[in-house]
C-alpha cells in the first residue's frame, strides 16, 4: 500500500484538473455510503467509507480535537487519513494525508456548485474563517471567479486573517479584513461560510438579491451558519442529499418550518448532469456543502492517477 504526504497531493493537483475530476465523478452512479461521528464539540471521531459502483471504494477516518490549536506550540485540530481501496481486487491501494485531501476537495465541491449557483461576473467576495479550508475556499473563488477584485476577510479573532490579507494582496487585489459582519454580508456577490459555529452569522435579512450563499463548515446538528431567513425566497442546493439532511444549516430551518425536503431543488449529482441551468440576476442561492466520502474518494484516485502518470 502506498503512503501519500501532503507534499505530494500539493504536487499533482490544481484546480482544473480537479474541477474536471470531480465533474467526471458526478456524472456517473451515485456512491453508497455510510458513517459515524461518536462525540461532541469538544472531541469527536469521525469515519465515513463509500462505494462508488465501478470506480472503488474508501474510507476516511478522522480525530477533531479543537483545544489543539491553542496548544503551544499549535498542534494540528484535525488529524485524518483516506484509504483507497482497488475497484477490482478490493485490496488497500494507498493511504493519503486526509487534511491535505479534506482542502482541496471541500473547496472543489463548492467552486463546481458555484460555477452554476453564482453570478459570472461577481465581484465582491466574502470569507468567514480562518483555517486551511477558508484559504482552500478563497483561492478556489479566485480561479473561477476571476472577475472578483475586492475580497472581504471575517473572524472572530482579526489577527488570525494576517496572513491571509498578505498573501491575497500579493496577487493584486483588494483586501479588507471585517469587523461589521452585517455590512459585509450587505456588500458581497458571494458569501462563503467555513466556521464551527453553532449560533448563526450570516443573517438573511442583509443578504442583497443575486448574491449566492456557500455554508461550508457546520458538518453536526447543533452547527448552523446562517439563519432561517437566509433561506426564505432563497434558491436552495446541497452537495449530496444524505449528507446535507444530518447538517444543522438544513435540519433547523426544516425543523422551524421555514423549507421542506422538497425545497432543495437539486444536489451536486443533479447539477453536473444538467443540460443547462437557468439563473436570474436577481436569485439568491444558497448551497450547503456537506462533504461526503465519495468527494474524497474521487480526488484520492485522480491524485493516485497523476503520481502514477508521473
Amino acid at each position: 500500500m502506498q503512503t501519500i504526504s501532503a507534499q505530494q497531493i500539493q504536487s499533482v493537483l490544481d484546480w482544473c484538473g480537479i474541477l474536471e475530476a470531480l465533474r467526471q465523478g458526478h456524472s456517473g452512479p451515485r456512491p453508497i455510503g455510510d458513517g459515524y461521528f461518536i462525540g461532541d464539540a469538544s472531541f469527536g471521531l469521525f469515519s465515513r467509507g463509500v462505494i462508488l459502483p465501478g470506480k472503488g471504494a474508501g474510507v476516511k477516518i478522522a480525530s477533531i480535537h479543537p483545544a489543539n490549536g491553542a496548544a503551544d506550540p499549535p498542534l494540528p485540530t484535525e488529524q485524518a487519513a483516506f484509504l483507497v481501496l482497488d475497484e477490482r481486487t478490493k485490496g488497500l491501494v494507498a493511504m493519503l494525508d486526509g487534511p491535505e485531501i479534506t482542502r482541496w476537495k471541500t473547496a472543489a465541491d463548492s467552486a463546481l456548485a458555484a460555477r452554476w449557483l453564482s453570478r459570472e461576473h461577481s465581484e465582491v467576495l466574502l470569507v468567514l474563517g480562518a483555517g486551511p479550508v477558508a484559504r482552500s475556499l478563497t483561492d478556489a473563488y479566485l480561479h473561477i471567479r476571476p472577475s472578483i477584485r475586492d475580497v472581504l476577510l471575517w473572524n472572530r479573532t482579526p489577527s488570525k486573517l494576517e496572513a491571509a490579507r498578505l498573501a491575497l494582496e500579493a496577487r493584486h487585489l483588494r483586501v479588507r479584513i471585517v469587523e461589521d459582519l452585517d455590512a459585509a454580508v450587505a456588500s458581497a456577490d458571494i458569501i462563503v461560510a467555513a466556521t464551527s459555529a453553532t449560533t448563526p452569522m450570516i443573517r438573511g435579512k442583509g443578504v442583497r438579491p443575486g448574491t449566492h450563499v456557500d455554508l461550508v463548515g457546520g458538518y453536526r446538528p447543533d452547527m448552523q451558519e446562517a439563519d432561517c431567513d437566509v433561506f426564505r425566497g432563497a434558491r436552495i442546493f446541497v452537495d449530496d442529499r444524505q449528507n446535507a439532511a444530518e447538517s444543522g444549516d438544513i435540519q433547523i430551518p426544516m425543523r422551524a418550518g421555514v423549507i421542506a425536503e422538497g425545497d432543495i431543488e437539486a444536489d451536486l449529482f443533479d447539477l453536473c448532469r444538467m443540460r443547462a441551468f437557468h439563473r436570474s440576476p436577481g436569485d439568491r442561492t444558497v448551497y450547503k456543502n456537506a462533504g461526503g466520502a465519495h468527494l474524497d474518494l474521487i480526488v484520492s484516485q485522480y491524485v493516485v492517477e497523476q503520481l502514477k502518470a508521473r
